[in-house]
């Protein structure tokens, strides 16, 4: 299979040099081996062990200490989640001995597997989150992230059917790498392992259906306002079940919320959260759309827009270590005024518009005005679009093509 370089591989080596342990969490099939392999299982000395194999899981989970005799470190051991049993032992190695680069972790994002690492290995393990291919790493490039104030790139321009192609297929590696792949036949095979194998044993066998049936609800609601209530009514489930299986997606990597922006006008603003998929191909799939021209046509084009340059966004800069959640935000007040993202970077507010428009002009900034009566400094804004070219709004903001970032 081809490989694409992933940008947060830089990321993940530096913290090899200063963690005894590094560990690559994300949802399934967004490429932690493939990753994990190529920053260090090229080194040697560094042995690789996979705990799919059921005899090599089964000692890790019984006799954790004579599996780490086996494999002493420095070791890349895959699929972590299947024996938390070895991480306390992992942290008595650490302990004796804390040279960086000692053990090298991979597993699917899951409660057990996060409230283990955080509580056995806390202050001896560096993080990293994978996501799915961006297109920065697609077309093999590896510019700054992305503010209004940066340079933008010439670049040939994506059309509505471009853009949509690829929102339709998403970004999922073997979806990119194999363009005769069918989303219906990839996505069916991937929510059908992420159910027998990450989140059976937290949802009762009886409630199967309606977990499918809350998965394609939430991916119906991509780019939208976050309401459980109203998703846990059509589901047929009560809230509190809605929340835990909320928590479930978000914690395997498949669903981002993005936290209302919290400021001097706390009172007027919206404080839910709006929800995202972070794998536009699943979310269609999920919500049956079954041809990018459809969708592109459809009432949803506008949120499953949004949806992808967000995604995006949020790869862009978690690939390279910063910390998405302290950066991103969106402001909806109670008069109705919106703006669909805002980036925090030094002290300094950037507000970003998202439209699937070729030639956005003055209107589209219209809520940025809101922020005047923040006690922050606002920066240069950008409406993420269309067009086949960058050019200025006005003094203050700009129009970007969405093949930029």
């Amino acid at each position: 299979m081809t490989y694409i370089e992933r940008t947060i591989k830089k990321h993940l080596i530096n913290l090899a040099t200063h963690f005894p342990a590094v560990a690559v969490t994300g949802a399934r099939q967004t490429g932690k081996t493939t990753l994990m392999k190529e920053a260090f299982g090229r080194e040697p000395g560094i042995k690789y062990v996979t705990l799919d194999y059921p005899m090599l899981r089964n000692l890790a989970q019984n006799d954790p200490e004579m599996f780490l005799q086996q494999y002493p470190a420095p070791v890349i051991i895959d699929e972590i989640q299947y024996a938390p049993e070895l991480l306390p032992y992992i942290k008595i190695r650490i302990d004796e001995d804390r040279k960086p680069g000692q053990y090298f972790l991979t597993g699917s994002q899951m409660f057990h597997l996060m409230k283990n690492l955080s509580e056995s290995l806390a202050g001896r393990v560096g993080l990293v989150s994978l996501y799915g291919l961006s297109n920065r790493e697609i077309t093999s490039r590896n510019a700054n992230v992305f503010l209004p104030t940066n340079q933008i790139e010439t670049l040939p321009a994506e059309t509505v059917v471009s853009i949509f192609d690829k929102i339709f297929r998403g970004g999922m590696p073997q979806m990119v790498v194999d363009p005769t792949l069918q989303p219906e036949d990839y996505f069916s095979a991937y929510v059908q392992t992420y159910i027998e194998r990450d989140i059976r044993d937290l949802v009762e066998i009886k409630k199967e259906r309606s977990f499918l049936s809350f998965l394609s609800c939430t991916a119906a609601r991509t780019g939208q306002e976050l309401n459980l209530n109203s998703i846990a009514s059509d589901v047929g489930i009560d809230s509190k079940t809605a929340e835990r299986w909320l928590s479930l997606l978000v914690t395997s990597g498949l669903v981002f919320l993005l936290q209302p922006y919290s400021g001097n006008t706390i009172k007027r603003i919206v404080k839910r959260p709006k929800l995202y998929f972070m794998d536009t191909g699943l979310a269609c799939y999920l919500s049956l759309w079954n041809n990018p021209r459809t969708l592109e046509n459809s009432a949803m084009a506008g949120a499953m827009f949004e949806t992808y340059v967000l995604s995006e966004l949020i790869k862009q800069y978690s690939s390279t270590g910063m910390d998405v959640r302290s950066r991103f935000s969106y402001y909806r007040d109670n008069n109705g005024s919106e703006i669909d993202l805002i980036i925090a970077e030094n002290g300094i507010i950037y507000p970003i518009e998202i439209k699937k428009s070729t030639s956005p002009d003055k209107n589209a900034l219209k809520n940025f005005k809101v922020l005047s009566s923040l006690n922050v400094e606002i920066g240069h804004g950008a409406v993420i679009c269309l067009s086949p070219f960058a050019y200025p709004i006005d003094n203050m903001n700009k129009a970007v093509p969405i093949g930029a970032i």
